[in-house]
């Protein structure tokens, strides 16, 4: 059975147009969102011993010619005005949201317009991962995307995908179609 890591590689093999290509993927998304897990899970590392990010986590693979770059942001509040140092050269913006946490979807709502809006983040395609959908008081992804206004985005290509970090259920659909974005850029 291929990790999703490997499963994620594969899929780079085959949509390779430049077979020396660096790809930076930037994981953001509010705090306890599941983004490290998310990372570790794609990592294929345990998950078991996950805590709080205070600065940033980096996993970088090298692989038949890939370089694939994951950056993973802490998403505290006091730590959301750094993510603009981490902008520069992002392929594909990865958003995690908490489903299960909808007291604060207005919050990652407007944390997720705001990076819309960036210069450096213009026409980079966003992968929103609904994580966190084996909770029982957890929102679809459908109304995930309604409360992100998601359906009024038309300056990217947007998914959203939903998925269980901690199984990796729904990683790496949502990584497939990031490739297939990266290849149309």
């Amino acid at each position: 059975m291929l990790t999703t890591f490997q499963g994620l590689l594969s899929i780079l093999r085959k949509l390779r147009s430049n077979p020396d290509r660096e790809l930076r993927l930037l994981l953001l998304g509010l705090d306890n969102a599941g983004k490290t897990t998310l990372l570790k899970s794609l990592a294929s590392e345990d998950i078991t011993q996950v805590t709080p990010t205070q600065g940033f986590n980096i996993k970088s693979v090298q692989s038949e010619g890939f370089k694939l770059n994951v950056w993973d942001i802490g998403g505290a509040k006091k730590i959301r005005p750094y993510w603009r140092n981490y902008f520069e050269n992002t392929d594909v913006l990865i958003y995690v949201v908490d489903s299960a946490d909808i007291k604060r979807l207005d919050e990652t709502g407007r944390e997720l317009a705001e990076l819309l809006m960036e210069d450096k983040l213009r026409n980079v395609p966003l992968l929103v991962y609904a994580n966190k959908q084996d909770l029982a008081q957890a929102v679809t992804a459908a109304e995930i995307a309604e409360g992100l206004g998601l359906h009024n985005i038309k300056d990217r290509d947007w998914q959203i995908q939903s998925c269980i970090a901690t199984e990796g259920k729904g990683v790496k659909d949502g990584l497939e179609w990031a490739c297939k974005s990266i290849k149309k850029k």
